[in-house]
């Protein structure tokens, strides 16, 4: 019967997957991912899945994970323990950026946040708007949201958390052919979209953790806003500052990353977040 329970979980998760990838190919144009058009398209496609998403996930829980939370606590939809939720994740991810961060203040980019023209050219341009905001929602909603409490029903807090980013991280392989269609060749599309492939796997393994551990679907949500407003390290920048800045940027990558480490079970205690859904104490 667990095994079955398991199967069905796993295949939900699978169906999940491709329904989210394929949203974003229902409409059939020549027109760049980045075109205005093929990203309204997409946010339609995409938020009909996260309205479908739920009930799917629905459907296949069973009714001993039921009884021990309803439907929106398992979705993480609640109440109690949700300031810490979306102050304590996002504090421990920007500890986790310190590097990249330090680099801001060095630079002095990060002054252009106080400027309010930023903001608003921000919000009218499609492609940020998808990257920073749709982007996350939809993929924690469905990834997260909706897939870890299928996973954690059958399978152990820790196996679920690096078992649900695998699916993650191959819903993003479908960059790979809007690479080759922008002239990329194969061979080089496939090693960007294998590098993808490995750190959104990591991220997602962090994602469901924070997830799993807090009980809280806007944990995850921050993190991965924070992060994909950071983007991926670029630690060749490193080399055009001075080399004392050098020194201290190098020493607060690494400050970042320990830190991260010791303070990662400490910010997620589910404790601190009233969390006896997912994760036992």
């Amino acid at each position: 019967m667990e095994q079955n329970t398991c199967l069905f979980s796993i295949s939900a998760c699978m169906l999940l997957t491709f329904f989210y990838v394929a949203s974003l190919y229902v409409w059939r144009s020549t027109l760049s991912r980045d075109h205005p058009t093929t990203i309204k398209r997409r946010f339609f496609s995409v938020f009909c899945v996260m309205l479908l998403a739920p009930f799917l996930t629905q459907y296949f829980l069973t009714e001993e994970t039921i009884n021990r939370g309803n439907m929106y606590e398992q979705l993480g939809l609640r109440s109690s323990g949700l300031i810490t939720a979306m102050v304590a994740p996002l504090f421990l991810t920007a500890v986790l950026f310190l590097g990249p961060l330090t680099m801001h203040v060095l630079s002095g980019s990060w002054k252009l946040y106080a400027e309010p023209l930023y903001w608003v050219s921000s919000w009218q341009d499609l492609a940020w708007v998808r990257n920073h905001f749709m982007a996350p929602l939809s993929e924690e909603w469905v990834f997260r949201a909706c897939m870890m409490p299928l996973l954690m029903q059958c399978l152990d807090p820790l196996t679920a958390v690096f078992t649900g980013p695998l699916l993650f991280g191959i819903a993003h392989f479908h960059h790979m052919l809007e690479r080759m269609r922008s002239g990329y060749d194969f061979k080089t599309a496939l090693m960007i979209s294998t590098f993808q492939f490995t750190y959104t796997s990591l991220f997602g393994a962090y994602s469901a953790y924070l997830f799993a551990r807090t009980g809280h679907f806007v944990a995850p949500l921050v993190a991965h806003i924070f992060c994909n407003h950071m983007g991926f390290p670029n630690f060749a920048e490193v080399g055009q500052f001075p080399m004392l800045q050098r020194v201290v940027i190098v020493c607060c990558f690494l400050l970042g990353f320990i830190l991260w480490c010791l303070l990662l079970t400490r910010l997620t205690s589910p404790e601190i977040f009233d969390n006896r859904l997912y994760w036992e104490t």
